[in-house]
């Protein structure tokens, strides 16, 4: 098994969780109230508020640092229990 690459798999996550951030932002815009998330937004997002175009910026950028935080946190641990079972971690017998 090969390790992962934490450049690829930081800016992966990162880019994914801010596209995933704007596909919510124009979801929420699109239905009404009682469907949208924007409550959960706020709370994990703590400089964004609903509705004001200026944060919605401030909002891509955290979950972009969220998903950037993501990849450099879990791919080192990753690698360093690759490593500790290489040899018993194959899955083809």
């Amino acid at each position: 098994m090969k390790p992962l690459n934490l450049y690829v798999v930081t800016w992966s996550l990162a880019i994914f969780c801010a596209f995933s951030f704007t596909i919510c932002v124009i979801y929420g815009l699109l239905t009404p109230h009682s469907l949208h998330m924007h409550d959960f937004l706020e709370m994990v997002l703590p400089a964004y508020k609903w509705g004001s175009f200026p944060l919605f910026f401030v909002g891509l950028v955290e979950s972009f640092l969220y998903g950037a935080y993501a990849g450099l946190v879990y791919v080192p641990i990753y690698n360093f229990f690759l490593k500790k079972c290489e040899p018993r971690c194959t899955l083809t017998q």
